[in-house]
C-alpha cells in the first residue's frame, strides 16, 4: 500500500468530517431563538452564528489546506464547544417550547 495515498485519503476523510461538524453546528445555531441564548446565559445568537458560520465558510474556502492548520483548528474547537456546551444548554432551556 502506498503511504502517500493512505495519507491523502485520511486527510480527505478528516476534512469532510470537520466540514460536517462545522456545518451542523452552524445550522443548529440558526435554529434556536435569540431569547434561548440569553436564557441559557451564553453568547448571543449572532455571535454563535458568526463563529460557526465563519468556521464553515473558512473550511469551504480553504478546502485544500491541512485540517491541522491554525484556522481549521480554532474553528473546529469553537464548533465543538458549541456542540458540547451551548447546544445542550439551549435544548434544556427550550425543551418545553420545542
Amino acid at each position: 500500500m502506498n503511504i502517500y495515498a493512505f495519507n491523502s485519503t485520511l486527510m480527505l476523510v478528516v476534512l469532510v468530517v470537520l466540514l460536517a461538524i462545522k456545518g451542523f453546528a452552524f445550522i443548529n445555531a440558526l435554529t434556536y431563538s435569540a431569547g434561548a441564548y440569553e436564557a441559557a446565559g451564553k453568547l448571543t445568537k449572532q455571535a454563535w452564528c458568526a463563529i460557526t458560520g465563519l468556521g464553515f465558510a473558512a473550511q469551504l474556502i480553504l478546502i485544500g489546506g491541512s485540517p491541522l492548520g491554525i484556522i481549521h483548528l480554532v474553528f473546529t474547537i469553537a464548533s465543538l464547544v458549541y456542540l458540547a456546551d451551548v447546544r445542550p444548554a439551549l435544548a434544556e432551556v427550550t425543551s418545553g417550547r420545542r
